[in-house]
């Protein structure tokens, strides 16, 4: 069992996650990270919903060394969130710019070429989450430089008689 799985038991990741990241390892094999290429949405089936795809962008933008455009959110994505993000660029999102929590999660996949897990509050128009959970992987068309991120995102409920205490 591979240490990024292990750490995702450990974190109890949901069964979404977990699928999405043996997928991705599948698809990987003995390269350091798969290429958006080798991903076939028919295969995805079951967490596809659940999948954020980002073009990771360098010096697209003068100023902005990197930036990060949402290419596709799944529908769950779509109905849970605030707003629809395809198309758009984090450079142009204040609440998601450099100094957020989000961006430099990106960075860090970005630099590091692994996949990373996090669990952040969730903010937006359904009172009944607490939080929401991602593993961000990296994707390569050059097998060395990452070139798209692929996130598969959960979202926790809140729980409804919290024990007492909490």
């Amino acid at each position: 069992m591979s240490t990024m799985r292990d750490l995702l038991l450990r974190r109890q990741a949901t069964s979404v996650l977990l699928q999405g990241y043996d997928y991705w390892e599948t698809k990987r094999g003995p390269r350091a990270m798969p290429a958006r290429a080798d991903l076939d949405p028919i295969e995805m089936k079951a967490f596809l919903p659940h999948v954020v795809l980002m073009d990771v962008l360098r010096d697209h933008k003068p100023g902005w060394p990197l930036d990060f455009r949402y290419r596709l959110m799944g529908s769950t994505l779509d109905q849970h969130m605030s707003r629809r993000f395809t198309g758009l660029y984090m450079s142009d999102l204040p609440q998601q710019q450099p100094d957020s929590q989000m961006w430099q999660n990106f960075e860090t996949v970005v630099r590091d070429r692994q996949p990373q897990f996090h669990r952040v509050p969730y903010i937006g128009p359904h009172k009944d989450f607490l939080s929401v959970i991602d593993l961000v992987m990296p994707l390569s068309n050059d097998g060395h430089s990452v070139s798209m991120l692929i996130s598969i995102v959960d979202f926790i409920p809140r729980e409804i008689n919290p024990p007492r205490g909490l």
